[in-house]
């Protein structure tokens, strides 16, 4: 396809915890991913370890085949712990210990000193930098000042309340930053209902996309919900004619 599904498998890693059990294995279900045709592998290393431990990034740098997109804070900490896994890319996001999941995109501008820090670092060590952001004129600009390869565009908006101008939105910001030199990633609340509308975008170039997979999966599997949700993408892409 034109857009990369990268499969978020965090809340594999959710549900063994749970029970403080071995299993399910989060890198078990970056294989069946794989397997089912997924483009690339994300995990979310929080600095709690709520979900994802470190071992488990370890393990996937190991056994992932595809990509593997490592999404962190832009700390200290979290900097080391990617140079020494070194995944294919790293996704800088915001992070609170209160929050249930991501809220809103990185705060590029108020945060430049911790990010450019984290960017340079990131980009000494051969690893390619993303930053999670909302499809907001002055993130994205300085995202490719500092050194951004590529912006994920926060889609949680139009994802919790769809509409035209959440869509336009989106799609402005893609505009611009595909303008810019960047590549265009989108996720966040995406499922294979409304992923579509997101994937005709023609900016848009790679998908992230964990928590509805999983959710499917109870019911159909996890190699289904891959495939499932790469049908959906699929006629969002036959929508750009």
């Amino acid at each position: 396809m034109d857009i990369r599904l990268h499969i978020n498998i965090d809340h594999v890693a959710t549900l063994r915890n749970a029970r403080g059990t071995r299993y399910p294995d989060p890198v078990f279900a970056a294989q069946l991913c794989e397997q089912a045709g997924a483009d690339g592998i994300t995990a979310h290393l929080r600095e709690d370890r709520r979900h994802i431990h470190d071992d488990d990034m370890l393990r996937l740098r190991a056994a992932v085949t595809t990509l593997l997109n490592m999404e962190m804070a832009a700390t200290d900490e979290m900097v080391a712990v990617a140079v020494r896994v070194k995944p294919d890319v790293v996704t800088l996001v915001p992070e609170r210990r209160e929050e249930r999941t991501t809220e809103g995109g990185l705060d590029v501008v108020g945060q430049r000193p911790a990010v450019a820090k984290a960017i340079d670092a990131l980009v000494a060590a051969g690893i390619k930098v993303s930053l999670f952001v909302a499809a907001d004129e002055a993130q994205l600009r300085l995202s490719r000042e500092l050194g951004a390869q590529q912006i994920e565009l926060h889609t949680g908006d139009y994802c919790h309340a769809p509409s035209a101008t959440e869509l336009e939105r989106l799609a402005a910001g893609a505009r611009l930053a595909h303008a810019l030199g960047l590549e265009v990633a989108a996720g966040h609340g995406l499922t294979r209902h409304n992923v579509v509308e997101v994937a005709a975008l023609r900016e848009i170039t790679e998908l992230n996309i964990g928590h509805a997979v999983i959710g499917d999966a109870v019911f159909v599997g996890l190699p289904q919900a891959v495939r499932d949700l790469r049908d959906a993408v699929r006629r969002g892409i036959e929508r750009r004619g």
